[in-house]
């Protein structure tokens, strides 16, 4: 095996994961130095086959999070695979998975099982609602979790349908809770020399995840509800029109609502009693919006988009994706690495996380379904 940089360098993540959740949290890990083993199934990964978009006949979803892994295709079925999975397990410092909760008991792949002989490990756990009998034996979709959340009764139209987000929202978000479990866990065992058992569950992450909402409907008894592009809490923090489209302006404070409308050449609105306050703006918001609509609407976005970010007030166009990371590019945040050499290079959003001492780097391209087999089967059977 190689010996990765980074500030995970040196550890082994078993990774029994597949689709989303899991994979992004064993990208992140492989990035920060990790020497990640991706387990599939004879078939692969579910991922490789969901398209399109393809590039080079790979679905684009599968390139996106699974970099800096290795391959190795085993039937846990059979004797022989089943045994190699257990050793990989048993060297593990890490092990990932997202079976159905007790799915990995008759492999002698669980817990239980795998920190008898290995103590240290640390077994991240991610499920769709938990391990308890009332959710366990639920399928785990970050749709269906959406849905029975409350997330989709948040998203769309006042007046229109509930709507998915554009994203699988919960799956990233349990993805990093899972990638945060872990880390803790390896802090703890610096001090226990003990692993444990890390769970994750993406209802658990969705209440997490909707902070302010959940929060209403826990702490003040509200039943949040759709507001289209509109904040329940904030105003102006929305679209605004502009001579030739929308803009997005969000006055968070006093300070930046003041200096707004300062820039639109109606300065006296910040002393108007109905909207000095956020709590003011926001509960006249029907009164504010059409004063502010008509200043915009005598320039085109984006030379409003110039002229109110210079002053300070957080703006910004509302983009298509590859506008998102032309942006990007723009600001220099540097956000596409190339993974791999030669013909084989992908092209690859970044790593959010920058470090000073321990940069993330970009070993491997993802790889192809049992690439790293004969390798990682070699390695396993050097006592």
């Amino acid at each position: 095996m190689t010996e990765p940089t980074g500030p995970l360098a040196g550890l082994l993540v078993a990774d029994f994961s597949r689709v989303l959740a899991g994979p992004y949290s064993t990208m992140l890990l492989a990035d920060l130095g990790a020497e990640v083993v991706k387990v599939e199934g004879p078939a692969g990964d579910d991922t490789r086959h969901w398209s399109p978009p393809v590039r080079d006949g790979v679905s684009t979803y599968y390139l996106g999070i699974n970099r800096n892994k290795r391959s190795v295709a085993l039937d846990l079925k059979d004797d022989a695979d089943r045994a190699t999975a257990q050793e990989l397990a048993r060297r593990a410092d890490v092990l990932v998975e997202n079976f159905k909760p007790g799915g990995l008991a008759r492999f002698g792949l669980d817990y239980e099982t795998v920190a008898a002989t290995n103590p240290a490990v640390v077994y991240a756990s991610i499920s769709g609602f938990g391990s308890q009998e009332g959710g366990s034996h639920l399928p785990g979709y970050d749709l269906i979790v959406q849905a029975i959340s409350g997330l989709m009764s948040l998203t769309g139209s006042p007046d229109g349908e509930p709507f998915r987000a554009g994203i699988s929202v919960f799956d990233v978000v349990a993805g990093l809770h899972a990638t945060i479990g872990v880390l803790s866990a390896l802090n703890a065992r610096h001090e226990t020399g003990r692993g444990q058992h890390v769970e994750v569950s993406l209802m658990a992450s969705a209440l997490s995840g909707m902070v302010n909402q959940s929060s209403a409907a826990v702490a003040g008894g509200v039943v949040p509800f759709r507001m289209g592009n509109s904040h329940p809490s904030l105003f102006p923090y929305e679209p605004l029109e502009c001579a030739d489209g929308e803009l997005i302006i969000t006055a968070g404070n006093n300070g930046q609502f003041r200096k707004l409308v300062e820039v639109l050449g109606v300065p006296e609105l910040a002393d108007d009693p109905r909207f000095a306050r956020n709590e003011d703006r926001t509960a006249n918001r029907d009164e504010l919006r059409p004063l502010l609509v008509e200043r915009l609407r005598t320039r085109g976005k984006q030379e409003w988009f110039e002229a109110i970010f210079a002053v300070g007030v957080p703006c910004g166009p509302i983009n298509t994706v590859d506008g998102g990371v032309a942006f990007a590019e723009q600001v220099g945040l540097d956000p596409v690495v190339r993974v791999g050499g030669g013909d084989r290079a992908i092209p690859s959003i970044r790593n959010p996380i920058t470090f000073s001492a321990t940069p993330p780097s970009y070993r491997l391209p993802p790889p192809g379904l049992d690439e790293h087999g004969d390798e990682i089967r070699k390695w396993l059977s050097e006592r």
